[in-house]
């Protein structure tokens, strides 16, 4: 199975081309429908604390919010990824954006905390849009551009996950958890409607059916021990990733800081400092390999976790400036590793890219929505203490995955 070729399907907007061969305005709606529709998934993160205060639940329970998210996001592309390959890509992502919209104005105007947090879990599988609009750039591009293509779209994603969590952390603070969720909605249909205008159609590439694709990912993931050890390494980074930023606006909420969640939120962007130099381990793995770049990006992400066992030590103003360090470390390990992952999936079967992407990003999100569950009962029994404990574990754990024995005997690794 090939990568779908539409580029002679583009619609005709009359803006001159970029160097990749595409329209620099349709490159940029790629990136930020990619950003905009993962972003719904994090927004909750920094206003779990005024969800509290609202609703008032405990942590464990406010945990559950992100964990949802993350579980539908990583069952959304488990069960609906391989959709893209027998359906029109384009008329997914319409009918998802849709998806999306009404899950989260069902969020916002949640009575309680069960009605949101089956809300939460349609969030998630709306928004596997992201993971049906990366592979459209992929097909859109030609191909000695696509991976600056696909670079700039991830770069939107990536984004999109950061500076989420600022955006809402401040609209929370000073508008309220409803309203986020709203505008949140609004961006996503306004979004749909530009890409209902000028993403082009794509042919389907296989007839098989939905029941033999989904065997199939199977076979694959059986067949490709690079991709399962790219998968479990960066699940298990993902642990801790998420346990931190599942817990931080926890954390800063309480004595001694008595923060709101704009504090929170703005720690999004000392995040995506740190992301936006990730990108770099893709062109570094094409030079040294897939395998020393995501072990590189471990080992940072492993020191800046290790780092915050000094938090108690420190003083107010000098535990702020700590985590916002660490978070510039911990977010470049964790989206360096991702990338670099990727060079190692995509190489491993060109013909089943987007299948053994889904199998990547399926594992990547259930260890994200498993950090949120343990970080969030660590952080209520053991404080901020019991996360750092978590997430160095789970540094150390992707460390030994991508180190055990016979890794290196395949290039592709």
């Amino acid at each position: 199975m090939s990568l779908i070729q539409a580029t002679n399907t583009l619609p005709q907007t009359g803006n001159p081309a970029s160097a990749t061969g595409l329209s620099t305005p349709l490159v940029l709606l790629l990136a930020t429908s990619a950003g905009l529709t993962v972003a719904s998934i994090y927004y909750s993160q920094p206003m779990l604390g005024v969800l509290g205060e609202d609703t008032g639940a405990g942590a464990q329970a406010l945990g559950l919010v992100p964990t949802l998210s993350q579980l539908g996001y990583a069952l959304g592309i488990l069960l609906m990824a391989p959709l893209g390959d027998r359906h029109d890509r384009r008329t997914l992502i319409l009918i998802k954006c849709a998806l999306l919209v009404a899950a989260m104005l069902s969020a916002a105007v949640a009575p309680g905390m069960g009605w949101l947090l089956v809300a939460s879990l349609v969030i998630g599988l709306g928004a596997t849009a992201a993971q049906d609009i990366v592979p459209a750039a992929a097909s859109l591009a030609p191909d000695a551009h696509r991976g600056r293509v696909v670079g700039s779209v991830m770069t939107g994603l990536l984004l999109g996950i950061l500076l989420s969590r600022v955006v809402s952390g401040f609209v929370a603070e000073h508008l309220g958890w409803r309203a986020m969720f709203v505008l949140a909605a609004a961006s996503v249909a306004v979004l749909g409607v530009a890409l209902w205008r000028k993403l082009p159609n794509f042919q389907p590439t296989t007839h098989l059916s939905y029941r033999a694709l989904m065997g199939s990912m199977l076979g694959l993931w059986q067949r490709h021990a690079p991709v399962r050890r790219a998968a479990l390494a960066q699940g298990a980074l993902a642990l801790g990733f998420s346990a931190v930023w599942s817990t931080l606006a926890l954390w800063l909420h309480g004595a001694p800081f008595h923060m709101g969640s704009a504090a929170a939120g703005a720690f999004g962007i000392a995040g995506a400092a740190g992301a936006l130099g990730a990108p770099v381990f893709g062109r570094l793995s094409d030079r040294h390999g897939g395998h020393r770049m995501a072990l590189l990006g471990a080992v940072i992400a492993l020191v800046s976790f290790a780092v915050m066992a000094f938090l108690p030590w420190l003083g107010r103003e000098a535990q702020l400036a700590l985590v916002a360090l660490c978070v510039v470390g911990f977010d470049l390990g964790f989206q360096g590793t991702l990338i670099s992952h990727q060079t190692i999936v995509y190489g491993a079967d060109p013909a089943a890219r987007g299948r053994l992407n889904a199998m990547l990003f399926v594992v990547m999100f259930s260890g994200m929505a498993m950090g949120s569950a343990l970080g969030t009962s660590l952080f209520a029994r053991w404080g901020w203490a019991g996360v750092t404990a978590l997430c160095v574990a789970s540094a150390l754990l992707s460390i030994g995955i991508r180190l055990w024995p016979g890794n290196t005997t395949r290039p592709a690794a």
